[in-house]
């Protein structure tokens, strides 16, 4: 990629003219945007006169945006360019194939052909010598010796269609992410003010000038300059590696940067740079600039393939205190990460050893045997001139015996893995899960627990106020305007208008007749809503005091719990008005407003019996309860960042009562969920009593049930020691019971999270699923085995923690990702299934074969028909089974479920037994039972015969009858059922099967086949139709009482997760088998060696020549020693919670393996 500044620099005098008509340059801009704090003030003020001159300059207003001009929009992004960091170059199609022949076996196969097509053309003149054995059985088969070439063709040619068939699903799995990749990124949007509106748009349609409204949660998409803020706090972590948030003010320091998060507050700022001229994009052209030395570091180091590149900007960790961080290294057992891919990866090498093993017997016994019988039984000497028939008996065997590793290594596996999981990220598009990270979708089928947010998740997030508490009445319904005293009438009105954020507002309905839609905060709109519903207008309000005129706002997060802010009073002194959660707002109140409008005095009994009589009845009733308070200074100008004095003394104006109703269709999906033996843990910041009231609504809580509902502060007494510290035996005793967690902060959701994925009790361990949809839910997200975050509730920060996002916010589709999860687990099992049983039969047919035959019934070139064509399209036939209802009628795997169950296990060797007595039969007694000639120790080149031809058309007709028995795993006998709902399934069995029909009528020499009779078809179809019915045989033994059987492919046991985890962050087994698609997932900052520099280029403010010269150096020097094991630690995709980038690459040398902070 280009140096950075080549981008930017004017290319052309047009381009210079252009920038003229801007009263600033791309540089200029650049160059203010790495200042920091005060420098940047006074270079801002020195060279631009202020910030509302900057905007004049760029022709931008602070107040109504850019006009919206398509014209003055492309002109601005032709000068300071787009919102678009270039994407990283595709693999080629070619490049692909060339991938995909590294493959080991695949090699071995084209060397041993080319051999035999080198030998095949060579004649030795002592060919025709008696003494060499024999060679070609009679003189009239002379045609066919020189038709020998075709074998080693026909393999070659089999090598080149698995290549490309092997590429193009990569390539297509590729294709598939980047769509995913954009559909990610064209999901965010943010909030720009144009033509005096607040419109949501597309992160790429950003341009400089325009002024962005920024809140809570926002990931910042581009850099900017702060025009107007509320109590704003960032997160610079991703780019400094400082994890306190950073205050940002118009007077300390307005400078915004792109892919920083916003912790706290809202304001606005007008965009000075975006795409590669932020200081994001610097970085990643800075890395690109590098990529020519990265790909020769690539080569030498194969770990990085699906590894390095998997940094994410890493979100600061709130809620996990410095030790506990600590600790992090010590901590054990760790978790896998993916549950799946660790089985298969330890499978898979088990049936390769195997496999290895038994080919290199083969090939030795197959050498010995011809060697003894040719030189030892009847005695012939070694002529010079036999030698090269002797090789081509040997380069024979060794065909044989790569014929019995390439059948033995299941090659279909990977790609069964990867179909299963594409397809299912593809449906599950459908049912509102975007699947960010692939080995989420099958996580989730093994999940035992949930932990799931209230608001928005189980109910509608569609608030209304639906009872209030006013000058001492409790309203059941909303009041009429009348029946309330003006006074305190302005004041509602007033409190609600101006304390919450400008951006909550309703809007006319869509569709007449439909419901007013609701734009913001949800609670805000609830409450502003009922301003509507008391017949007044909050716009007038609002536009009598704009945005500008808020003298301090103190904005809502987790610990406050309320919102409040000041405006001066026309009489001079000041106003704060006050809103929260009821208990919380109440316990700062000393007065309340009554009937008539005047304060009494409020105290600690009246208080008591309000909550009593007054906010327990409406959270019993499953109502969110919010106090909405004021309070005046008019004696001088209090001590405002002393929050606890100023919050105090306030008087209560009214009390309201909010419904948000339960979605229909969560108890029922609750109700699966039970039957699917996973618990539904609720985690909320509501009221105990609403919490409890709509946990009954929802079913988590059944009356009568001895299950535990606690507030944070008991949960917390509970579970901590007397150093505060959290202790996972006292934990373990109240996790199981509990189901409902109000009140709590997201440090409490942390530990609970972490606490039931790390405890040992039970009979396995749990895999926990989390929602999540504020910024502080990040490091929850990110614990969790599977992290949910909230499509349209959901701040940026959650959805880059989360795996998988719910673009509908809806429980019911975290049940549809079980169900597909499920799924998959299960169509890696079917496909398992029918692969070992060919395996087996495969290999002990050409081993038993090759040992008294000296030759393989089955040839190199069926070997490769049955195992790489037959099993690619067999996976993708069982891959891509639709779900069912079933799935949930089953408890969940867990971790240390085997892969191959004792079920399984019967239905492999009980096929296998059928399949080998049968093809024993045809090798030793077909050309009996057939009448033909037997195809038993025929020479060297010798014609295809009948009699092998149908010990191969039996055996593929036989798989063919088992795919279909392999659609069912736990026994069940109906193996039809729904077969016609997959289509792909039917139209590659019925490909298979005109496949093998044209192979053996049309496939000659080089699928060593002859025509077979009508009869002999009948026949092998009788055989292969034997399998059904064999299958019910089977079916009909119980597993019970074949207590031999073992089952295989397990999950790695705790102990053994203790002894691999020392210093790693993550075991993962998946590494290997992680390939270059899933590279895409990962949008994060690329390779760590130029962060080293840039972090601390960001730290010293240095320039950005700076960050290039020391780059440059460090690819000389510090880079080179780098260990490539180190790449590991700083990258799994569910990371234990790091600090900062910073924390990762603290030490020079990356020796720190942990990803702990080093001092």
């Amino acid at each position: 990629m280009m140096n950075p500044t080549e981008h930017t620099l004017p290319a052309n005098s047009t381009l210079e003219s252009r920038e003229g008509e801007f009263g600033c340059t791309v540089m200029d801009l650049r160059k203010l945007m790495e200042l920091r704090s005060s420098d940047a003030i006074d270079h801002i003020n020195i060279h631009y006169g202020g910030v509302t001159s900057l905007c004049s300059r760029l022709k931008t207003n602070p107040v109504e945006g850019l006009s919206g001009n398509p014209a003055d929009l492309e002109k601005r992004k032709q000068v300071f360019g787009q919102n678009l960091i270039p994407p990283k170059k595709p693999k080629t199609f070619l490049e692909l194939v060339w991938e995909a022949l590294q493959d080991v076996t695949l090699i071995i196969l084209e060397i041993a052909a080319i051999i035999s097509l080198v030998l095949s053309f060579y004649r030795p003149p002592g060919g025709e010598n008696e003494q060499c054995g024999v060679a070609v059985s009679s003189p009239e088969d002379e045609g066919e010796a020189e038709a020998g070439w075709i074998e080693g063709a026909a393999i070659l040619f089999s090598v080149i269609i698995v290549v490309l068939v092997t590429a193009f699903n990569d390539w297509s799995k590729e294709k598939q992410f980047r769509g995913l990749q954009n559909r990610i990124e064209k999901e965010q949007k943010f909030s720009v003010i144009r033509n005096g509106h607040i419109i949501q748009l597309p992160v790429a349609e950003i341009v400089v000038g325009d002024i962005a409204q920024i809140k809570y949660g926002d990931l910042l998409p581009a850099d900017g300059i702060l025009i107007q803020g509320n109590d704003l706090k960032i997160d610079e972590s991703s780019l400094t590696g400082e994890s306190d948030h950073v205050k940002k003010s118009l007077e300390r320091d307005p400078m915004l940067l792109s892919g920083t998060h916003v912790m706290e507050g809202s304001g606005r700022m007008v965009v000075t740079a975006v795409g590669i001229n932020s200081q994001t994009g610097i970085i990643f052209t800075l890395l690109g600039a590098s990529e020519g030395e990265e790909e020769e570091k690539k080569k030498k180091a194969k770990t990085q393939d699906g590894v390095a590149l998997e940094i994410q900007p890493l979100n600061s960790q709130e809620g996990i205190d410095s030790e506990e961080k600590e600790k992090k290294a010590a901590k054990l057992p760790k978790k896998e990460k993916s549950v799946l891919q660790g089985k298969l990866t330890r499978l898979a090498v088990q049936i390769g050893k195997a496999g290895l093993i038994m080919s290199a017997i083969t090939v030795l016994i197959l050498i010995l045997y011809f060697v003894i019988d040719n030189f030892a039984i009847q005695r012939r000497p070694w002529l010079a001139e036999c030698t090269p028939i002797y090789v081509q008996y040997f380069v024979k065997f060794f065909i044989i015996g790569v014929t019995v590793l390439v059948v033995a290594v299941p090659e279909g596996l990977p790609l069964a893995v990867t179909i299963s999981l594409a397809y299912s990220v593809k449906k599950m598009m459908k049912d509102n899960n975007l699947v960010r990270h692939l080995d989420a979708c099958e996580t989730m089928g093994n999940a035992t627990a949930i932990c799931s947010d209230k608001t928005g998740t189980l109910t509608m997030n569609r608030m209304s106020v639906v009872q209030a508490y006013i000058g001492d009445t409790h309203y059941q319904q909303i009041p009429s305007p009348d029946d309330l005293v003006p006074k305190v009438l302005d004041l509602i009105v007033n409190g609600i208008s101006i304390n919450s954020a400008y951006t909550s507002k309703i809007l006319p309905p869509e569709k007449e007749g439909g419901l007013p839609r609701q734009v913001g905060n949800k609670t805000e709109c609830a409450l502003l809503g009922f301003v509507s519903d008391l017949k007044q207008d909050y716009h007038a309000v609002r536009s009598e005091v704009p945005e500008e005129k808020l003298y301090k706002v103190y904005t809502f997060n987790s610990v406050r719990k309320s919102m409040s802010t000041v405006i001066e009073k026309p009489g001079g002194g000041y106003r704060m008005y006050s809103k929260g959660a009821s208990e919380i707002i109440l316990r700062k109140c000393n007065r309340i407003l009554d009937k008539k409008g005047e304060a009494m005095p409020f105290k600690n009994k009246d208080r008591d019996e309000m909550v009593r009589t007054v906010i327990e009845p409406m959270a019993c009733e499953g109502l969110r309860t919010l106090c909405i308070a004021y309070r005046d200074f008019n004696d001088g100008e209090p001590p405002w960042d002393n929050e606890s004095e100023i919050l105090t003394e306030l008087t209560c104006i009214a009390v309201v009562g909010i419904e948000d109703p339960v979605r229909p269709e969560v108890p029922d999906a609750i109700a699966k969920c039970k039957r699917a033996g996973i618990t539904v843990r609720m985690v909320t910041g509501d009221n105990i009593n609403t919490a409890r009231a709509i946990a009954t609504k929802c079913g988590i809580v059944t009356p009568g049930d001895d299950f535990l509902c606690l507030e944070g502060k008991e949960f917390n007494r509970l579970i901590r020691n007397e150093k505060g510290e959290v202790e996972q035996e006292k934990l373990d005793e109240i996790w199981p019971k509990l189901r409902v967690l109000a009140r709590s902060s997201p440090t409490d959701k942390h530990t609970l999270v972490k606490g039931i994925i790390d405890s040992t009790v039970g009979d396995q361990r749990q895999v926990v699923a989390v929602t999540g949809d504020g910024t502080n839910d990040g490091p929850a997200l990110k614990k969790a085995d599977v992290g949910f975050a909230m499509g349209i509730a959901g701040t940026d920060v959650a959805k880059e923690a989360s795996d998988i996002i719910l673009t509908d916010d809806n429980f019911t589709s975290i049940v549809k990702a079980v169900m597909w999860g499920r799924n998959v687990y299960d169509s890696i099992s079917k496909f398992l299934q029918f692969q070992l049983t060919v395996n087996v039969v495969a290999v002990i047919v050409a081993f038993t074969g090759a040992c008294i035959t000296q030759d393989s019934p089955l040839k190199a070139v069926q070997m490769l028909w049955v195992n790489l064509i037959m099993d690619t399209f067999a996976s993708l036939a069982l891959a891509t089974e639709p779900p069912t209802d079933s799935l949930l009628k089953r408890r969940p795997y867990g971790r240390n479920k085997p892969l191959i169950s004792r079920t399984m296990m019967k239905n492999i060797l009980g096929h296998a037994v059928y399949q080998l007595t049968v093809i024993f039969f045809l090798v030793f007694a077909g050309e009996k039972f057939f009448d033909i000639d037997s195809g038993r120790r025929a020479p060297l080149h010798s014609p295809p015969s009948q009699h092998y031809t149908i010990i191969f058309n039996t055996f593929v007709l036989m798989q063919l009858f088992n795919e279909i028995n392999s659609r069912k795993i736990h026994g069940e006998r109906n193996v039809f059922s729904g077969i016609f709902h997959n289509l792909i399934f039917c139209s590659v069995v019925l490909g298979t099967f005109i496949g093998q029909i044209i192979i053996v009528e049309f496939g000659g020499k080089p699928f060593s086949c002859t025509k077979l009779t009508l009869s002999q078809w009948f026949w092998c179809l009788f055989i292969g139709l034997g399998e059904l019915l064999w299958g019910q045989v089977i079916s009909t033994i119980p597993t019970q009482s074949l207590k031999f059987l073992k089952e295989a492919g397990h999950g790695t046991t705790k102990e053994e997760i203790t002894k691999d985890a020392e210093g790693l962050d993550e075991i993962d087994h998946a590494e290997m088998e992680l390939r270059r698609g899933q590279i895409l997932w990962f949008r994060g900052l690329n390779r760590i060696q130029t962060q080293i520099d840039v972090i601390n280029t960001f730290q010293t403010g240095a320039s950005f020549k700076g960050v290039l010269r020391r780059q440059t150096m460090g690819q000389h020097l510090d880079v080179k020693h780098v260990p490539s094991s180190s790449y590991v630690t700083v990258a799994p995709v569910k990371s234990a919670p790091t600090t900062s980038v910073a924390a990762a690459v603290s030490s020079p040398t990356l020796g720190n393996q942990s990803g702990q902070s080093v001092p």
